[in-house]
């Protein structure tokens, strides 16, 4: 049995240009509504990467400056551990007050000293020699370069004592006191002789009128000049020792 069709091809066609407009409608209405979400999400997206973006600027502001800051500091600390290691280096390590003060302790009135003389000297080596050894006080614009340069690091000072005493026995007694003191060690005399000194003395003479007269008169006495050369004792033998050992 054969169906008949009596709507006409212009209906059927009418109709099948409806459906596919409401199609394409609904599919640019569907690509409409993507498009805002897409919108919406990108705006949003841009927004928090900008807001992102501000705060890391801000943070690498503020790492620059405090990444300069460290790097001043650390310039600062580095040049204030050089000048530490050349005060080291030139540190005498020595109280001058205080070996001066042992020094007006052990000496009596029967002794009087003309020099004392204070000389950095490098300790020995295996062999015995001394490498290198110059004056603590050096005369201002004076040349430091090559030999007479002074010493510095690890030194050790010799202490020359020049004077005369009343007596022999006196030069004795010092040389006794300066071992037996704990600021100097290794005390060795280098000379003592006897020397002839004229002192001038004056005699007042009282006359019958009442008055005074100072007569002078010149006098040979007879002192022992002498010369003492010691080391302070300011350092420690072993551990110069294990230094040269290291150095060598």
């Amino acid at each position: 049995m054969k169906e008949i069709d009596f709507l006409p091809e212009w209906y059927k066609s009418g109709r099948r240009r409806q459906v596919s407009v409401r199609r394409q409608y609904i599919a640019l209405g569907g690509i409409f509504v993507v498009m805002i979400v897409w919108n919406f999400v990108a705006t949003h997206s841009i927004a928090r990467t900008e807001a992102e973006l501000k705060q890391m600027s801000a943070m690498t502001s503020s790492t620059e400056s405090t990444s300069q800051e460290f790097a001043r500091v650390k310039d600062l600390l580095h040049a204030a551990a050089e000048k530490a290691n050349i005060l080291k280096e030139i540190d005498s390590k020595i109280d001058v007050a205080g070996v001066l003060a042992e020094m007006s302790f052990l000496i009596d009135n029967r002794i009087i000293l003309s020099k004392v003389e204070f000389s950095a000297e490098r300790f020995a080596d295996k062999q015995g020699a001394n490498v290198n050894s110059g004056s603590v006080v050096r005369v201002a614009g004076s040349n430091f370069a090559g030999q007479g340069a002074p010493p510095v690091g690890d030194v050790r000072f010799k202490v020359v004592i020049n004077g005369v005493a009343a007596d022999a026995s006196d030069v004795a007694a010092l040389i006794c006191k300066l071992e037996n003191s704990p600021y100097f060690c290794q005390v060795v005399p280098s000379f003592s002789r006897n020397a002839e000194v004229k002192v001038k003395t004056n005699i007042i003479v009282d006359l019958p009128s009442a008055n005074k007269s100072v007569l002078r008169s010149t006098e040979n006495l007879v002192l022992s000049e002498f010369e003492i050369s010691c080391y302070l004792a300011n350092y420690s033998e072993l551990i110069i020792a294990n230094r040269l050992q290291s150095v060598i």
